[in-house]
Order: structure tokens, then sequence, then C-alpha cells
């Protein structure tokens, strides 16, 4: 056998020469199914040989057989060629976004109820989208989908402050709650007094994390003449509850957050903000799919248009 042509490369069309013949164990069968003349068969798999630099079948006047190359290599060759003559279909299903990538940052909050709904239900309607999910607060997703490291973002903001320079859709609102240690003697009452709550230590999240919603909690504050008495920050929300059980202080966190089952932490609101007026007397937040309008992912628009549909019924202004 000659020395490999170590700069050649292998043509689809070689591959499926050497199938051919793999499979048929003649030459004059194999040129006979793949529609050509021996003479260029013989040559074409002599070539592979040369370039591979190995025997790939074993030839005497009356047999052909498989040499121990050939039959190493059938098996992956046979997967390369079923691979490439799925390619175009493929190709076909990532362009109508039922295949392809989806990279998508979201709060935590957003994990305890209708994440893991979306998730499965966008699986189940697509599940050649590959989706990578990543755990991650507002400010990263938003350097993220800047640098094109996100496709898409769910965050949390204030009502109607969603990020600028994306595209958006509300998928939740809801009121914010007073979290607070169980052995607390506040946890003991249904509606604690606003003048008792404003008295106590708080943990809040990073301005940088949350602006709109901080800012609103600390307005809460400011508009009783309070300064906010803050002891603690914390990045994630199960972090903040987890001190608030600890006893280092209140914290007020969205709704969605009683769901995190955390012992020792009960969750109210303060006299004055019961069901009726609970949007009026408190801060509310929203919750927002956004991602960048220039991004031509169809495996994006196609979970866009999927979580628009089964978030319809909060589209109404919080």
């Amino acid at each position: 056998m000659n020395r490999p042509l170590m700069s050649a490369k292998v043509e689809l069309r070689a591959w499926r020469q050497f199938v051919a013949v793999a499979e048929e164990l003649h030459f004059g069968r194999a040129a006979a199914r793949l529609h050509m003349t021996q003479p260029p068969l013989t040559q074409g798999i002599a070539q592979l040989e040369r370039v591979l630099g190995v025997p790939l079948f074993l030839r005497s006047s009356r047999r052909v057989a498989l040499a121990p190359a050939g039959d190493a290599l059938l098996p992956e060759v046979r997967e390369l060629l079923a691979r490439a003559e799925a390619l175009p279909e493929r190709a076909r299903a990532a362009a109508a976004g039922h295949a392809g990538r989806l990279r998508l940052g979201f709060v935590s909050t957003v994990g305890f109820d209708q994440l893991p709904r979306w998730v499965r239900g966008f699986r189940e309607l697509r599940p050649q989208v590959q989706l990578d999910l990543v755990e991650a607060t507002g400010d990263v997703q938003l350097a993220g989908l800047a640098q094109g490291e996100l496709d898409a973002g769910l965050m949390l903001h204030a009502p109607g402050q969603a990020p600028g320079l994306l595209r958006s859709c509300r998928v939740a609102c809801e009121p914010l709650v007073l979290a607070m240690p169980a052995d607390h003697p506040l946890a003991a009452l249904e509606h604690p007094s606003w003048a008792d709550v404003l008295e106590q230590p708080l943990v809040v999240f990073p301005r940088r994390i949350l602006p709109s919603i901080h800012d609103a909690i600390l307005g809460l504050y400011h508009q009783r003449g309070r300064l906010p008495p803050v002891v603690q920050e914390a990045i994630q929300m199960q972090t903040i509850v987890n001190l608030v059980s600890a006893g280092i202080g209140f914290a007020w966190v969205p709704e969605s957050v009683t769901r995190f089952r955390r012992e020792g932490v009960v969750y109210r609101t303060p006299a004055g903000t019961t069901a009726d007026r609970a949007v009026a007397d408190l801060p509310a937040c929203e919750t927002s799919l956004v991602w960048p309008g220039d991004n031509p992912n169809p495996a994006l628009h196609a979970f866009v248009d999927f979580v628009r549909e089964r978030a319809g019924h909060n589209t109404a202004p919080c």
C-alpha cells in the first residue's frame, strides 16, 4: 500500500462507494447498485485506500472480502452517511424553529411554578430544540443578552419597567409580601401594623440586581418618613428567605416565593393591605420574557409564541 495522502479529503461519494462494495462484496453488483460502470468504482476504491493508507478489501480472483480496517470502518461510515442524509431535513427543521438551540436565562422565582410547566410543554411540542437553562439574576441576564450568550431571559421588574432596548412579553404580575421569622412576635398577627413593620431590620437584594423593585421597596419606607433599616444584602431569593429563617431580619419578596417552603419563615401583609387592597398599597412586580429584537434564532421566536399563548391571561396591567 502506498504512503497515505494526508492532505487529501474523502468525499461522501467515496464513502458511498465503499459501503456499496462492503455490502455487496462484489464490484460488479456494487457498480450496478450505484448506477455506474465497474472500472471507475474500482479506481475510486483504490484511491480511497491510498488516501487512508490501509487496505479496505481483500481481493482474489474468486472473491472480495472486507479487510480488518474496512470491517472496523463500516458501521461508522454507515452512521456518517445516515447523518449526512438527514442534514437537509434538519436544516429545514431548524429554519422553522423545530430544531436548534435556545439559551434561556431565568430568575429563581419563575422556577417555582411557570418555568417547569413551560419547559415540559415546549419540549413535548419541539423535542429537537435543545433548551439550555441558566439561572441568573437580571443584571447577569442583561449582560448575557448583550454579549450574545443568551437568546432570551425571564426576569423581574417593577410594572411597566421591562429593560429598555429589548422586546418583552409580560408573563406574570404579583404583589410583594413580607417574609418574617416564624418565631417573631409579629408572626402571630395576620396583618401586623405598619408602625411595627417599619422598625424591623431588613434583608434586601442589591440595587444592581433589581433596580426598579429595589427602589419600590425602599420607597415604602421613604413615603412613611423612615429610612429603610437594611442590615443585610443577598442576591438569590432563596438566600434571602434563608436569612429571614435565621432571624437576620424581614424581607419583601414576590408572592411566588411563598411556594418556596422554608421552615422558620411565614409570609404576611401589613394592616391595610388585605386582599382587596394589596395591589394598591404594596408595590407589585412583573415577570417578563425579554429578548433582543434582532435575534434571528427561529427557536427563540417559536418559544416566544409558545409563552405568549400560555401567558395570555397575564397580559392585563398590574
